[in-house]
């Protein structure tokens, strides 16, 4: 099955390379490093180099998820330096944020494809200790060339789906031998680490979602403060990381909603190709947009008359949070999986969610017992929910309180995981 797989890769590698220069028209991210995808990196890597240790971040959400393990890892061992990996240009651009600041001590490049000799390539050139895939990345080759050359395997703040824990059995012997060849799961709950368990993987933990983790930055809250002074006192419905097909569904349902006066829609789309789209979609149902890219100019503002603000800037997820009264959580009106609601908990925000949250099942159903979210059946009941919320500044303030303090209780699934990594020597 393994050489069935690889013989895929080969046999569809023109084609991947051919989807990455299309991408690359929206994206042009994606022509950039290609030669990194191919396992192409020049110049070995000398053989005094410190300690690597390799972190997968295949995105935008993982690569946020990882900074409260990358920022251990490089505390625990100052004489290390990460390699630390990424899919889309998205992430790499969001690591590239988040990490510039270490200097050397990390370095970026993109996932060779799954493909043995491109994989052996990359572990020849970066000779790394331990491998560190975040969240839900298992690919067989990878798994496999690690086994091979004796660098551990830990799948950390794993989580898996029962959809996932489907497509995965139907690899049938080839997920169970690259599950197996896994050293450490650490699973953020106790249902993850069960299917986790029944791929194969021996060492399971739970320890967390390392999310919780995360620490808001200064810069951001002030991006936050600075924005909302822009925007003025008028309410802000925040709907973030919204998908395809979910915003026809919230503008629609804005126009009709009963929301207190000069409600602004700060909507930010989770791909940043579909920011145009979105705009599109606004000024066709005669809705007033800016877009806070404009807002960099020194003395704009948001305008009385605009109804959308469109948030179409990488990295400022908690900025955005922050400006805003209460946050709908996007990927989650259709069967998307929904996305990640810990960082507007964690600044206290009331959070809105939708029913498809099959990817976040557990964060969600304890943020809804802890009261500091709210279910909507679609967007009509999204917007009967923010404006009651809108209308009431104090169950919208104790509602944000219980989102923090459920947020607050969950910490420690970082160190949890560091304790059980195998010992690295520094």
């Amino acid at each position: 099955m393994l050489r069935l797989y690889s013989l895929m890769w080969w046999l569809a590698l023109p084609l991947v390379l051919a989807r990455l220069w299309l991408r690359g028209r929206q994206e042009p991210g994606y022509r950039r490093h290609w030669n990194e995808r191919l396992g192409l990196y020049g110049r070995r890597a000398a053989n005094d180099e410190p300690v690597t240790i390799w972190v997968h971040a295949v995105s935008v959400g993982e690569t946020r998820a990882a900074e409260p393990l990358v920022e251990a890892l490089l505390k625990q061992y100052p004489r290390s330096r990460i390699v630390l990996t990424h899919m889309t240009p998205t992430g790499r651009a969001t690591g590239k944020a988040l990490f510039s600041k270490h200097g050397a001590r990390l370095v970026q490049s993109y996932l060779p494809y799954d493909i043995a000799l491109l994989v052996r390539r990359f572990i020849r050139h970066f000779e790394p200790r331990i491998c560190i895939l975040m969240e839900t990345e298992v690919w067989p080759n990878l798994i496999a060339q690690c086994g091979r050359s004796k660098v551990p395997v830990v799948l950390a703040n794993a989580r898996l789906s029962e959809r996932s824990l489907r497509k995965a059995r139907r690899f049938g012997r080839m997920m169970r031998d690259a599950a197996q060849g896994i050293s450490l799961v650490a699973a953020q709950t106790d249902a993850d680490a069960e299917r986790v368990r029944a791929l194969g993987v021996a060492n399971v933990a739970v320890t967390g979602s390392i999310k919780f983790d995360v620490v808001v930055p200064t810069v951001a809250l002030a991006t936050g403060a600075q924005l909302r002074s822009q925007i003025g006192a008028r309410p802000v419905l925040l709907c973030a990381s919204t998908r395809e097909g979910e915003e026809e569904l919230i503008l629609d349902a804005y126009l009709q909603a009963a929301l207190p006066s000069g409600t602004l829609l700060l909507i930010v789309p989770r791909h940043p190709q579909r920011f145009d789209a979105v705009a599109a979609m606004a000024a066709a149902r005669g809705l007033a947009v800016q877009r806070r890219s404009a807002l960099n100019q020194a003395g704009a503002s948001v305008a009385a008359e605009t109804r959308v603000l469109l948030g179409d800037s990488m990295g400022e997820m908690f900025a955005y949070y922050a400006a805003c009264d209460c946050a709908f959580i996007g990927g989650s009106l259709l069967p998307l999986g929904g996305q990640n609601l810990i960082e507007a908990a964690a600044l206290g925000k009331p959070v809105l969610i939708g029913e498809h949250t099959f990817n976040f099942a557990q964060v969600t159903e304890d943020a809804l017992a802890a009261g500091g979210a709210e279910r909507v059946a679609d967007a009509a009941a999204l917007m009967s929910a923010a404006a009651r919320l809108l209308n009431d500044a104090d169950g919208r303030a104790a509602m944000g309180q219980r989102a923090q303090g459920f947020a607050n209780q969950h910490r420690g699934a970082t160190a949890r995981t560091l304790s059980l990594l195998p010992p690295l020597a520094d």
